[in-house]
């Protein structure tokens, strides 16, 4: 699995393990140069570095001054963020260079990519560096290179893969630098613009170029301001080769919008007085339960949305089983789950949590029924019909009977081509987290709901303001000034507080966002996944800056992205072996087994080896490390980057797969 936080602040790519654990001391040839006694901090306390640039020290990390250097420690020691005040250098890599020499005195990993970043928060260049980790050193590292005037800082991130999976919310208050002297944009106090032709048509034009250079072949915006619809539109085409195009009607997933959907209907049945947020979830549903006793306890109905409770993602078992799971099963997960922090000490998000939190709610109104069955209509009694959002569905066949996107990847070259539904269709017994169908003309309705506080278009009330409102209050920090609800991202770190939520399904997309105080909101859509990941967060700043007249980086960034994301493909492609190398792919088995994750069963194609999963398969690449370890690496559109770890012994054949924080182990079924 791979995740990012995005604008040159960090990419963790986690990979598959064997051996070590988190806490793991680093050895002599990467451990931090000694210094200076550590200091604990306690709360998030804003820190400036040696030469005075500003960060937050996340609370319970450790700090110390080294030189030039300050080094942060997480709690479980051996895994270190230090930002390193260089001064004056010819370039970035020189920067870097001494950096690593203030840290560790060498790098210790061969470097992987370096390519520039997006420009922000007062940097007048970002270049990123990414290293090659062996696998079972179950570490990820990089750098980052800032530049304001002539002076640079350089961030070295050397983390264990478990602590970075669950720590990232911290991370991000880390990397989140800023230049000395320097402060963040802010809109307080001014007033949106009315999005007039000029100003909708350098959005529109924003949308297009950037499709264009991103290679995404469709994408559907919508904004409203005042209670109007200001634009509802489509560029490009719904499926690369055939002439559709799409428009505001056209169905694309919308993924883990509907988290916040399922939390309206959540809220509706409050304001019914079904249940509080403050009822506990085994009340509501009585079958949850969690894998500790003492945090199923404290589970109360809001917790099983506000990614809060400190349970880890887990997500392989939908992933990979999801074709076998049904709704009961989801919940029964659960009861594997372990918490990896503390109630309310870290943003950890989880898909499986809010799962519980729709089908708890579907039990609610209908106690007898079957729990995806229940959660549906609640869904289409609560939220969509009164809503009028009458092309929202679950439904697949129905969604793809009509005006619908296709989804659309890269290929293990990097060229964007069709991809497959099969994973999306996994993906239907956990549909609360992530299940829907919609487009721009349903999405702008609900958003139009969210400004409006729970009135609709023609002024009556749909629901009471407190139970909707309830959702936007902040249960737990993702970084400085932001923060999560119940379903919803809290933004305030630009003086107006933006409420959003985004959705990543295989091959899609999306994101919603509004700005309570000014009255406008927007709903962008997109069927591919790389390109429309890097549309999607630029153009939510293209709008902002449209709106308020902003400091101007979208559209200067859109070529530094897209050139990054060509360069991190290329990188990664030249370490893959494509065909997978025949002499190892001959001594695979022909079937493994996980109690978790269910089969493989591998099969060829001529020169390729294929894996599949039962409700889905891909070709496979191998991959071999410095220290001697090979792994297939899954490479199909979207369906790339499952690593599954040769580790065969004393004539027993093993693949092993790591998410962040968990090790699945795939051995020969015989």
């Amino acid at each position: 699995m791979k995740s990012s936080l995005l604008a040159g602040v960090l990419i963790v790519v986690s990979v598959p393990v064997l051996g070590a654990t988190a806490g793991t001391p680093l050895d002599s040839a990467t451990a931090p140069i000694p210094s200076a006694a550590e200091e604990r901090v306690v709360t998030d306390t804003p820190r400036t570095t040696v030469e005075g640039n500003g960060f937050v020290a996340p609370a319970g990390w450790s700090v110390r001054t080294q030189g030039s250097a300050m080094i942060l420690t997480a709690p479980e020691g051996g895994s270190h963020v230090a930002l390193i005040d260089v001064g004056s250098a010819a370039d970035a890599d020189t920067a870097v260079a001494a950096a690593w020499a203030a840290y560790a005195g060498k790098a210790a990993w061969p470097l992987k990519l370096a390519s520039d970043r997006l420009v922000r928060d007062g940097w007048e260049q970002i270049r990123a560096y990414r290293y090659d980790t062996p696998v079972n050193d179950q570490r990820s590292a990089s750098a980052v290179a800032r530049r304001h005037g002539e002076r640079w800082t350089v961030t070295i991130f050397d983390m264990a893969n478990a602590v970075s999976g669950k720590r990232d919310a911290q991370i991000e208050l880390i990397g989140r630098l800023l230049p000395k002297g320097y402060s963040r944009e802010t809109f307080a106090g001014k007033t949106a613009h009315t999005l007039d032709a000029a100003r909708i048509e350098a959005l529109k034009q924003f949308v297009e170029d950037a499709r264009q250079q991103f290679d995404v072949p469709g994408v559907a915006i919508g904004i409203v301001q005042d209670g109007k619809v200001m634009l509802a539109a489509g560029f490009g085409v719904r499926a690369l080769g055939k002439p559709e195009k799409v428009d505001s009607e056209t169905l694309f997933m919308i993924a883990s919008n509907t988290k916040a959907m399922t939390t309206l209907m959540l809220a509706k049945l409050v304001d019914a007085g079904r249940f509080t947020w403050e009822t506990p979830a085994t009340e509501v549903l009585p079958a949850f339960r969690l894998g500790d006793a003492d945090a199923t306890r404290q589970v109360l109905m809001k917790h099983l949305v506000c990614a809060c409770t400190g349970m880890p993602r887990q997500d392989m078992e939908a992933i990979f089983e999801g074709e076998r799971l049904t709704p009961a099963s989801v919940v029964e997960t659960l009861a594997t789950m372990q918490p990896t922090s503390k109630f309310g000490e870290l943003y950890q998000y989880s898909n499986l949590m809010a799962d519980a939190a729709g089908f708890a709610g579907g039990h609610a109104l209908h106690p007898q029924w079957e729990l995806g069955a229940a959660y549906d209509a609640a869904m289409q009694a609560l939220v969509f019909d009164p809503l009028g959002m009458t092309s929202t569905t679950f439904d697949f066949t129905r969604a793809e009977r009509g005006n619908h996107a296709a989804p659309h990847g890269e290929d293990v070259d990097g060229k964007t081509v069709p991809a497959s539904m099969d994973l999306n269709y996994a993906a239907i017994p956990t549909r609360p987290d992530g299940g829907a169908w919609s487009n721009v003309n349903d999405m702008l309705r609900y958003v139009q709901m969210e400004l409006d506080k729970g009135l609709l278009p023609g002024g009556e009330r749909y629901i009471a303001e407190a139970p909707l409102m309830e959702r936007r209050v902040q249960q737990v920090a993702t970084g400085k000034d932001t923060g999560y609800g119940m379903g919803l991202k809290i933004d305030r770190s630009m003086g107006t507080p933006l409420i959003q939520h985004g959705g990543v399904a295989s091959g899609f997309i999306s994101n919603m966002m509004w700005l309570p105080e000014h009255n406008v909101g927007a709903v962008i859509l997109t069927n591919t996944q790389a390109g429309g990941s890097a549309i999607r967060n630029l153009f939510r700043r293209r709008w902002l800056e449209v709106l308020f007249d902003a400091r101007p980086e979208a559209v200067v960034n859109v070529p530094v992205e897209a050139r990054s994301m060509k360069e991190s493909r290329a990188a990664e492609r030249l370490r893959l072996i494509v065909p997978a190398d025949q002499a190892a792919a001959g001594r695979l088995a022909e079937r493994y087994r996980s109690p978790a994750l269910g089969d493989i069963v591998v099969t060829r194609k001529g020169a390729r080896t294929w894996f599949d999963f039962g409700g889905w398969k891909s070709e496979v690449a191998t991959r071999r490390d410095g220290d001697g370890t090979t792994a297939f690496v899954t490479i199909s559109p979207n369906e790339d980057g499952y690593a599954f770890v040769v580790a065969d012994q004393d004539g027993r054949r093993t693949l092993i797969l790591h998410d962040e924080q968990r090790e699945y182990v795939f051995d020969e079924a015989r």
